[in-house]
């Protein structure tokens, strides 16, 4: 768990820092200017990190189905070849995704002007700048890596379903605690990343406002990376003391 937990760490702070310092530098500045080069880098590295993240909680159900339902074989199905090769597939889909992206994206020619209505070089947008039906190429590749997000998204209900199956069977409430408290902090992860990016890109266009695609795209970029950490942290009891400490701080002088 803790070797995949370095990986999605590394995701996080990543996607984290190819969207947040260049916006706060615009802000600073007060610009909204990006460079073609460093729009087409934008856009492959979140391309890539996010595909890459969904993947990787795809394989961390995988991991927790195993550590619970076949605990006898984890060892075994789960040794280090295993890991690292899981974890090596998740950033090569991530890479294969993102290079597919970007190239159809760039190959579109732009007819619309230059300014995107979001903080940052986003696909939906850029597609919107385009007066060509080259964009049917990118729908057809929206399609096909929607497919395989749903595909991992079933993956990862059916190994819960197995999961809650096997816990609820377990006769001992100190091992149904221990089993929940495992589950849990991956269950809100993969709950908070699939619900904010599905709503950002399967809104109907009805809801389509420059004010709101730009709330959405914020919550779906940053808040997923920003809080994870934090999720799973809170297994450790001294930062759950601290923090109970500081909210306990907090209360007495506001009084």
């Amino acid at each position: 768990m803790y070797f995949f937990l370095l990986h999605l760490a590394l995701l996080d702070l990543a996607s984290i820092s190819t969207t947040v310092p260049k916006s706060m530098a615009n802000s600073l500045w007060d610009t909204r200017t990006i460079s073609y080069s460093g729009c087409a880098a934008q856009v492959f590295l979140v391309a890539f990190l996010f595909s890459a993240e969904y993947s990787l909680l795809t394989v961390m159900a995988y991991d927790r189905y195993v550590a619970i339902c076949r605990p006898l074989h984890y060892a075994m199905l789960m040794d280090t070849r295993a890991c690292v090769r899981m974890a090596a597939a998740a950033w090569a889909t991530g890479f294969l995704c993102a290079a597919l992206h970007t190239a159809n994206t760039f190959s579109i020619p732009l007819c619309q002007g230059n300014v995107l209505d979001q903080f940052f070089c986003e696909i939906p947008q850029l597609l919107q700048l385009s007066c060509s039906n080259a964009y049917l190429r990118e729908v057809g590749l929206n399609v096909v890596s929607a497919c395989l997000m749903f595909g991992c998204f079933v993956f990862i209900v059916l190994s819960y379903v197995q999961i809650f199956r096997a816990v609820l069977r377990m006769p001992s409430e100190q091992g149904r605690h221990k089993a929940f408290s495992m589950c849990l902090p991956h269950l809100v992860v993969v709950s908070l990343f699939i619900s904010t990016s599905f709503f950002a890109y399967l809104k109907p266009p009805s809801m389509s406002s420059p004010a709101l695609d730009l709330v959405v795209a914020v919550v779906y970029s940053v808040v997923p990376p920003a809080v994870n950490p934090l999720i799973y942290s809170m297994r450790n009891q001294e930062l759950k003391e601290t923090v109970k400490k500081l909210i306990q701080l907090v209360l007495v002088q506001q009084h």
